[in-house]
């Protein structure tokens, strides 16, 4: 009687045990999910702010102000107090939207022979994505991008360099690029044919988005952009890509996991 008491006891205090280990797995991942779009007050410019144009100036006039940012999206150095870079000038050009970032401000104007902060050994290239493309104009300047790019409409004879002869596929191209420089949308109208002969004409807004690319990478996207279809995916310091083989539109490459 004794042995099957302690047995029970020791089943309880198992159970009690296993209980609160899973509420207290469960309040953690609660946490951490709400710890990504907990928001952060940062500085932001709201207008474009010239090479040399001192910082305290800037701030005069209106082109920083504070705005919510959630906290997956924060940029390395970013700023919250609107007296921190008090005396400094602007190192580069900073762009509406952009960031206010401890390494755009310091004591000289960084010598560059254009207006776009253009990463030393990379140039710059821009191409037109309409909305959808651009994660619904989420992507602004200062944004780092995944560019995915799809052939959607493929000769019998070619496919995916895995998937089948014919195939529509979609792969990633570049995982990590800077946009500079985010347009301003223009609308454009687009019209599709659907099997049987009716057509449906909508408007989409398509935007210019300026990137920092290397000479390889700006020959890939300038192809891509003209041949094929891109699609920009919004990255945060979360995310997670990586190259993989194509998704092709049959079935077993569709659906595989």
């Amino acid at each position: 009687m004794d042995r099957r008491r302690l047995l029970l006891m020791l089943a309880v205090f198992v159970a009690i045990i296993g209980t609160a280990l899973v509420f207290l797995y469960v309040r953690g991942a609660d946490n951490r999910a709400q710890s990504q779009f907990d928001s952060v007050s940062v500085l932001r410019a709201t207008q474009n702010i010239a090479a040399g144009e001192t910082y305290d100036d800037a701030v005069k006039a209106g082109k920083i102000a504070s705005a919510s940012v959630p906290q997956n999206q924060l940029n390395a150095g970013y700023q919250t107090s609107l007296t921190a870079l008090n005396g400094k000038i602007a190192a580069v050009p900073i762009f509406a939207g952009q960031q206010i970032i401890t390494s755009q401000f310091g004591n000289t104007v960084q010598s560059t022979s254009t207006n776009l902060p253009i990463p030393k050994g990379k140039v710059a290239i821009s191409v037109n994505l309409t909305d959808p493309d651009r994660v619904a104009g989420n992507i602004q300047n200062g944004s780092q991008v995944a560019i995915f790019v799809s052939n959607l409409e493929p000769t019998a004879t070619t496919g995916g360099a895995t998937g089948a002869q014919g195939s529509a596929w979609t792969r990633l191209l570049l995982p990590d690029v800077t946009v500079l420089n985010v347009g301003s949308p223009i609308p454009t109208t687009s019209t599709t044919t659907d099997s049987e002969g009716n057509q449906t004409t909508e408007q989409l807004p398509r935007t210019l988005l300026t990137l920092a690319v290397t000479q390889k990478e700006a020959q890939k996207v300038i192809l891509s952009s003209k041949a094929l279809d891109l699609t920009f995916a919004l990255l945060t310091a979360n995310s997670d890509v990586k190259p993989a083989p194509e998704t092709t539109d049959v079935p077993a490459s569709l659906f595989h996991k």
